[in-house]
């Protein structure tokens, strides 16, 4: 944990900001021990901490182009899925993924950034947490602040028990390592947690944040965590649980005040997290341009980086031919890679079928848009998902019933029951949420098979068409260097 804690990146927001840029600050403490006594005296000081962590979320760590902040991970998620689909193996960013080798492989970079990644979140949260009660300032401030501490760390554990553990199966022990619970500023070295007991955190994490967070107005700044993205998280994690109830009651809650996107918002690129949909997102500024690590950079359809001139991504056609031909969604996709209309970076960049205009730069000269973390569709389809798994089918279909007429304005009321509606949940879910990363997790928590047969995945390129449910394959190995740096108190999964 000692080579996390060096990478204390709210630390450097804090001295920039404590300084106005003054090199002289930076000189005499550096980044990896600035005085935490002072850092984190005053709210105003820790206010700065916070934003540390919201740039955490679009940053590059780790220089690695293909892992900008949390943009990596919804890739990868994504890629490792059936839904997205690379056309070739000549440009090789993301190839290894879509393989399924890099996640097995102790020595990769893949592993290494979603362990790494996630402490740092983690540490930066344990930071604000250990400090913010003995800081000057106001008990609201007080309150926020450590909230969305609370939250972030319950987000990032989140993601990391659903990478490192075994899948969560309601009724049973889940007794099974995961990943180790660090709750305060450490270089100890701690073994692994078992999956129960991170969710137990995870959870108690949350609880808290919704308690902070309760009053907390935020205005138009969503990057910031506020109690409607606390509670989305709530929802997200007891759908992992199969809490139907809970999952039901946070999602109803969570999506109160964020109106649903109008068609024309939802064609326009999802470049802008001020439309009323965004529950939770990253503003990027002009300045703060993120070049070829960007999402954009890899998932958009008209910036110019090698990935997308000679690889654009495109969506299976399976999942594509599912989608009415009057639902807004349909057009997102071009089935024949030969419709012009379809940006395309440079008038010799490669077209092929099925492939993508769902995310757009606003200006073509630069990689920057903002980037979704939470839209209020998800928690429609969370509470249709948790009803239908209930075996309430009448209540199921009127929780999806909003969204699906939201995109589809020829959609009635569903009148399918048991495992047909599951399935048309399941499918509206893969059809909204394409190339926003939660594939890889939703075929995990479901004990879903891979497979990309049948489609435009090409077994050439792809390599792995298939996977049976419940295999060692989708657990990720734990990153030997972590395992070498604590001499083995942190141990490996099965390899």
């Amino acid at each position: 944990m000692k080579k996390i804690l060096n990478r204390l990146i709210l630390i450097s927001a804090i001295s920039i900001g404590l300084t106005s840029c003054k090199k002289d600050f930076l000189e005499r403490s550096p980044t990896n021990r600035v005085d935490t006594e002072v850092a984190f005296s005053t709210t105003k000081n820790i206010w700065l901490a916070i934003n540390g962590i919201h740039r955490a979320m679009y940053n590059q760590i780790f220089e690695v182009q293909s892992q900008g902040g949390q943009s990596g991970n919804m890739m990868y998620m994504d890629i490792m899925g059936d839904d997205v689909v690379l056309n070739v193996s000549t440009n090789n960013w993301h190839v290894a993924e879509y393989q399924w080798n890099r996640h097995r492989d102790p020595g990769s970079n893949l592993v290494y950034y979603n362990y790494m990644f996630y402490y740092v979140i983690i540490s930066n949260a344990n930071m604000i947490i250990s400090k913010v009660d003995n800081a000057t300032g106001s008990a609201e401030d007080k309150a926020i602040l450590k909230g969305q501490a609370l939250a972030y760390r319950a987000w990032a554990y989140f993601q990391m028990v659903q990478l490192f553990g075994e899948r969560y199966v309601a009724g049973q022990a889940n007794s099974s390592l995961a990943v180790p619970l660090i709750l305060e500023p450490t270089t100890e070295k701690n073994p692994r947690n078992t999956v129960a007991e991170v969710y137990a955190q995870i959870n108690a994490d949350l609880d808290d944040a919704i308690a902070n967070l309760t009053g907390y107005d935020r205005g138009t700044n969503k990057s910031h965590l506020n109690i409607n993205v606390a509670k989305g998280l709530k929802a997200r994690v007891a759908l992992v649980q199969e809490n139907w109830p809970a999952a039901i009651k946070f999602a109803q809650e969570a999506r109160a005040g964020f109106a649903l996107m109008t068609n024309a918002q939802y064609s326009a690129g999802f470049n802008n997290y001020s439309v009323s949909e965004w529950m939770w997102g990253s503003k990027i500024q002009a300045d703060q341009t993120n070049s070829f690590y960007s999402f954009f950079a890899h998932m958009s359809a008209n910036y110019s980086s090698g990935v997308i001139r000679t690889n654009p991504r495109s969506i299976n056609s399976k999942l594509y031919d599912w989608i009415p031909a009057t639902d807004i969604r349909k057009t997102l996709w071009d089935p024949t890679g030969k419709n012009t209309s379809f940006p395309i970076p440079t008038s010799t960049s490669a077209r092929y079928p099925y492939m993508n205009r769902k995310f757009r730069v606003a200006d073509a000269s630069l990689s920057i848009g903002d980037v979704p973390y939470m839209r209020s569709a998800e928690m429609y389809l969370i509470e249709a998902e948790a009803q239908a798994r209930s075996g309430n089918d009448a209540l199921a279909a009127q929780a999806l019933y909003p969204l699906a007429v939201n995109r589809n304005p020829s959609y009635v009321l569903s009148t399918n029951t048991g495992a047909a509606l599951i399935n048309e949940i399941m499918m509206q879910r893969r059809a909204e949420f394409w190339g926003e990363g939660f594939r890889f997790y939703d075929l995990k928590r479901t004990n879903s098979v891979l497979d990309r047969t049948g489609s435009n995945h090409n077994a050439a390129v792809a390599s792995k068409m298939t996977e049976p449910a419940g295999t060692k394959l989708w657990q990720f190995l734990i990153p030997q260097a972590e395992i070498n740096a604590t001499n083995g108190v942190v141990t490996q999964n099965p390899l």
